[in-house]
């Protein structure tokens, strides 16, 4: 396989995982909006206006789901949904400690480790999806240089332009 066919490839499970983040994101960011009550209990007690805060933070799993899906927001929308992923880690070790019971969720290890186990990945996949890194798969992303500039290596051509980005209009 060539390196412009890795790119490729890497391009295109990058865009699949957005829209896989973007689908799970915005249906947790309903759940929020609509069964507020059943989540207050997960919430931890320092926090201020719990109920206010869940409604917020569904607001802000939809906005970044949007944004996940637009050129313009999406480093945001990112970066927003993976420090999210780490705000609600707390409410997540509750509920996994605290054996706080919410109807329609199991109160077992079996869901609550991997859950907590996977909360990193959540983290990472928001990051490598948004293309705010590369890591595992090298590089740098984000800094709006060709390849050329990145890799310092002339003879490697530059990547073409995403084709999720916004258009661009150019004024005579």
């Amino acid at each position: 396989m060539t390196e412009g066919a890795i790119e490729a490839s890497i391009e295109t499970w990058r865009r699949r995982l957005r829209y896989a983040l973007a689908a799970i994101y915005g249906f947790i960011g309903v759940v929020h909006l609509v069964a507020t009550d059943a989540m207050l209990p997960l919430m931890p007690d320092w926090v201020p206006q719990p109920r206010l805060v869940i409604l917020a933070t569904g607001l802000c799993e939809i906005a970044g789901a949007v944004g996940l899906l637009t050129g313009r927001f999406r480093r945001a929308a990112a970066l927003g949904l993976a420090l999210y992923a780490v705000c609600v880690y707390p409410a997540n070790l509750k509920h996994a400690f605290e054996h706080v019971h919410v109807e329609g969720i199991p109160d077992s290890w079996w869901y609550h480790g991997p859950r907590l186990a996977f909360q990193p990945v959540f983290v990472w996949a928001a990051l490598w999806a948004g293309g705010l890194i590369d890591w595992p798969f090298g590089g740098r992303r984000g800094s709006g240089q060709g390849a050329t500039e990145i890799s310092g290596d002339p003879a490697r051509p530059p990547k073409g332009p995403d084709p999720d980005a916004p258009a661009t209009i150019r004024e005579p």
